[in-house]
Parts: C-alpha cells; structure tokens; sequence
C-alpha cells in the first residue's frame, strides 16, 4: 500500500494534483523498500524492527502533510488525494505488523 500510495496524487487542488513523489512521498516509497527487505529476513526481532522504521515516516508524513496545508491555506480550494490515505493506512498496517512479530503472536496469513 504505501508503495503504491507514494506514486499516487497526495493532494487535489483547483490547478491539478500533486503527485506524493513530488515530496514526501519518495520517503515514503524509500521506507517502503526497507520495510519489504523486513518482510524477506526470517528473524522476528529484525523484521518487526524493519517494520516498525518503515511505519514510522509511512504514519508521520502524511499527517504532516496535511497538516502543513491546513496551514497554509486552510480547509478550502484542496482534497486529499487517494495516495496520502493509502500512505497512512499502509502505516497503520505496518505498526501492527510489527508489534505482532514483536510479541510474537502468530499473524494472519
């Protein structure tokens, strides 16, 4: 999700959108890769760590983003863009991925 969110429009305004790799979506799309190498090492402990720093700016981001236009022009004239959500919600999944590999309780297939 986050890989793909990163590429995505983060932000709809009146002239067009602006793309998430403009910005900061390239982190994202950069913690993304260290968050799938996570996914390919057996240990838990390693994996739920790389999936924890992936989370982190995928969380962390997006929030700011939006609250960084909130302040510059308020509430009016912009839309989030499908790619900020997928962005936040790829976190979302990645954080309690991470600490059910950290725990150690079994996850989902």
């Amino acid at each position: 999700m986050v890989v793909l969110g990163s590429f995505l429009p983060w932000v709809y305004t009146s002239l067009g959108s602006l793309s998430g790799v403009r910005g900061a979506g390239l982190w994202t799309f950069y913690a993304a890769m260290l968050g799938l190498a996570g996914a390919l090492v057996p240990s838990r402990r390693v994996a739920a760590v790389q999936g924890a720093l992936m989370a982190v700016p995928a969380l962390v981001l997006p929030v700011w983003q939006v609250l960084h236009v909130l302040g510059l022009v308020g509430t009016g004239g912009w839309l989030p863009g499908p790619g900020l959500l997928m962005v936040f919600a790829g976190g979302v999944v990645a954080a309690g991925a991470s600490r059910a590999l950290w725990r150690g309780a079994p996850v989902p297939a």
